[in-house]
């Protein structure tokens, strides 16, 4: 059974998980042959269950658990939050990764993260409008793995990134 596990991390995101289980994200995640969709919510709201457009796609929800390692390694696709733990984590393991960006945070470095994994062609990266649209027409095998198990290379990244370097 392909899935898709969506995470917010420790946060709340719940324009991400409302986007994600929409009627139209479950069509596009049908279309592109996905069955499962599981919703990892964090401190935020729990979906309110819609009638679904989509019955071929199972949906499950849950707030937190000592560890995402297992759903990440089930997962087909990962739609992530922009937070550096959870991108680091999803690309180690080498799973498909859209991050999306939440533009209501000031002093948004989560942006400027995304777009760099996104420049050195790691991840997609949308935020929840774009989402639809970007589960619609994503290539995930344009995708590039991440080099795995070298933390100084992720930190120098970062470095990059916040102009630190």
């Amino acid at each position: 059974m392909r899935s898709v596990f969506v995470t917010v991390g420790t946060t709340s995101f719940d324009e991400l998980i409302a986007a994600a289980g929409s009627p139209p994200a479950l069509k596009a995640l049908q279309s592109r042959g996905y069955q499962k969709l599981v919703l990892q919510v964090g401190r935020g709201s729990l979906p309110q269950p819609q009638p679904s457009s989509s019955p071929a796609v199972a949906v499950e929800v849950f707030r937190f658990k000592d560890s995402l390692a297992e759903d990440l390694q089930s997962a087909d696709l990962v739609i992530s939050h922009a937070g550096a733990g959870s991108c680091l984590e999803t690309l180690e393991k080498g799973k498909p990764l859209i991050v999306v960006i939440n533009d209501k945070l000031m002093d948004n470095h989560q942006l400027e993260l995304a777009k760099q994994l996104h420049r050195d062609g790691y991840v997609l990266y949308c935020n929840c409008s774009t989402l639809v649209e970007t589960l619609q027409s994503m290539d995930l095998s344009a995708l590039k793995p991440f080099p795995p198990g070298q933390p100084e290379k992720f930190a120098s990244f970062l470095d990059k990134v916040f102009g630190l370097q």
